[in-house]
């Protein structure tokens, strides 16, 4: 009945509209009639799940505070995280949604509207992201296709054949750049994770020579700095642009001309990310193929490594992933290193035995179940499945990942002063995230699964540690004194610190999170009439051995007179100081959110902190 009254309790909260519950995702409108009844139907799920689903000695550790399981409401119905869809083997052999079978597409404009419904169709059988690693490469054929039909058109309309080529192209460009629009807009609309959210959708891109691949990845630039149909910035898909010496990241290089539309797309967008390929982790993966080369996931997620057969990204995902408090490993070890490494290998040790059973309950369930996802071909493997077969044999494909929480704050519970603060700290830090990476990779030996490490993106998780943490050790300074814990290995939002070394102090913790990783540079103004700076901290991340960054700075927009720029309580241009009128967007981990209100508790704080040190 004590279960049973807790589950009445949360229910409760959900119809009292309390904040915490409501807005555990910062792109979800948990106030919404549909947001209010996926979350009973999330509530009730984790119930089930930590009555039933769950060993004792794990849901011990939830309920203790050092673990968490992420998506757990899911965890009964045997969905996998994510996945990095094979979009071009998809629209040249056609796929089935469940209503009729959609053939290959003859034009970019059908191509780039088929790529819109599989993201959608895909993510009703996941509950992760879905991506793209090949965008550009996979879109070139379309490109062309559409070249082709544009150049008969010319012919029928007798223009003169020195001028076709140059006609047909210029129509091309602008069919291109319509279906990119479309794209963009669609990426911003589409209903169906959760019922009630877009999909979280990913594309990488940046390395295809071609001038069909050029054309795609430069329409696509510019429809993301056009913006939506009231000049909003989109907060889907979450772009990559791959980095890449020879190719892209030079001047003389084929593609040096669109990693400058990226820089400038940057500061005026917030999109793209840059993805770094010359990465030593990273270009160990490289073949000359570009199905092999990395590719990330908005908010970090990294899939490259496997036990069971090509190392690529495409048509393969995370599982699932579950991350350590390690703030409260660090207060009960009480200052003292030993026991903090005692305790946290049997932290490990619980973690990993959760995951292999999440698998396990995973891998029974059939192929059908999730017929998109394996039966059309997305996963690796998945299509020589029939609807009854057990899925265990091809999630081998997949990663397994732990993830982390609150370095900053451990190292200071322990040490007395976080990793941007001190040197010896910092190395201290380093040797803590090495000794887990070292663990994963024992343990992916031990049971012969794509065990990896993640730098956590934390989100509503940051604050839902504390908050335990606080009522049993108290409020300590540097430790337990905000709303939230810092994400994975990062320098805390507000410390003060240069950009330069922000970047040399969390690249060497890229290597060793092999799930996944991101650093962030904050900027304390819009960088739309600075790209030069953009492009400067990018260049630094690129020689530093970052894996994936991004550049966060104001990008607003006032409502009333479409005025861009900062925005603090009035508009400089028409005076307007209603805040509803306004239009912030922010990133948070990894994605942007657009409206400042459904930001949660803790990320509010985090904005707060990060303002009053700049």
């Amino acid at each position: 009945m004590g279960q049973a009254r807790e589950l009445i309790k949360q229910l409760e909260g959900v119809i009292a509209e309390e904040g915490e519950l409501l807005q555990e995702n910062a792109n979800v409108d948990g106030q919404s009639p549909l947001g209010k009844m996926n979350k009973f139907a999330s509530e009730a799920s984790k119930w089930y799940t930590d009555e039933y689903l769950l060993s004792t000695d794990v849901r011990e550790a939830v309920q203790g505070n050092v673990l968490y399981i992420h998506d757990k409401d899911y965890y009964p119905t045997g969905t996998t995280t994510c996945c990095q869809i094979p979009l071009g083997s998809l629209l040249a052999l056609g796929f089935n949604t469940g209503h009729g079978f959609i053939r290959e597409p003859q034009t970019i404009q059908s191509a780039l509207a088929q790529a819109s419904i599989i993201l959608q169709a895909n993510q009703n059988t996941q509950h992760g992201g879905q991506a793209y690693a090949t965008f550009d490469y996979d879109l070139a054929p379309y490109v062309r296709k559409t070249y082709v039909r544009n150049v008969e058109k010319m012919r029928r309309f007798e223009v003169a054949e020195d001028k076709v080529e140059e006609y047909a192209w210029k129509e091309t460009e602008r069919d291109v750049f319509q279906a990119c629009e479309a794209f963009i807009h669609n990426a911003n609309s589409m209903h169906s994770r959760g019922g009630g959210q877009v999909p979280f959708v990913s594309i990488n891109y940046g390395t295809d020579t071609s001038r069909e691949g050029r054309l795609l990845m430069w329409q696509m630039l510019l429809a993301t700095q056009r913006g939506l149909g009231n000049g909003e910035t989109p907060i889907f898909p979450i772009q990559i642009f791959k980095v890449k010496e020879g190719v892209n990241a030079n001047e003389g290089d084929p593609n040096y001309d669109l990693f400058q539309l990226a820089i400038e797309t940057t500061s005026e967008r917030l999109f793209p990310n840059f993805s770094f390929l010359d990465a030593t982790f990273n270009k160990e993966y490289e073949t000359g193929d570009p199905k092999n080369e990395v590719a990330y996931m908005g908010c970090r997620t990294r899939v490259m490594g496997n036990r069971h057969g090509e190392e690529t990204p495409v048509g393969r995902g995370n599982l699932s992933f579950s991350s350590l408090n390690l703030v409260r490993l660090a207060l009960r070890a009480e200052g003292d290193e030993k026991s903090f490494f005692q305790l946290l290998d049997g932290a490990i040790e619980i973690s990993k035995k959760q995951l292999l059973e999440r698998l396990d309950y995973q891998g029974q369930q059939k192929a059908g179940q999730f017929e998109f996802l394996y039966r059309q071909g997305v996963w690796k493997y998945g299509k020589a499945l029939g609807a009854n077969d057990r899925l265990k044999d091809v999630l081998k494909q997949g990663t397994l990942s732990l993830g982390f929480i609150g370095l900053a704050e451990a190292l200071t519970a322990l040490y007395g002063q976080h990793h941007g603060e001190c040197e010896k700290t910092w190395e201290r830090g380093v040797e803590i995230v090495r000794y887990m990476r070292e663990k994963m990779d024992q343990a992916a030996d031990d049971h012969d699964v794509n065990f990896t490490l993640l730098a956590t993106p934390a989100e509503g998780l940051s604050g839902k540690f504390t908050k335990m943490d606080q009522d049993e050790f108290g409020v300590h300074q540097g430790v337990t004194d905000k709303t939230y814990y810092t994400n994975s290995f990062h320098i805390p939002v507000g410390f003060s610190i240069k950009a330069s070394e922000k970047i040399r102090r969390e690249a060497p913790f890229h290597a060793l999170c092999n799930a996944g990783h991101i650093t962030y540079i904050e900027l304390d103004g819009n960088a739309k009439g600075n790209p030069q700076a953009i492009e400067q901290i990018v260049r630094f991340m690129k020689t530093s051995e970052i894996g994936y960054g991004s550049i966060n700075h104001p990008v607003d927009r006032c409502k009333e007179c479409g005025y861009q720029g900062m925005l603090d309580d009035h508009c400089p241009n028409c005076g307007e100081d209603d805040e509803s009128r306004f239009e912030r967007i922010r990133r948070i981990t990894g994605y942007l959110v657009g409206d400042l209100k459904r930001w949660n508790g803790a990320k509010k704080e985090e904005e707060k902190e990060r303002v009053k040190h700049q």
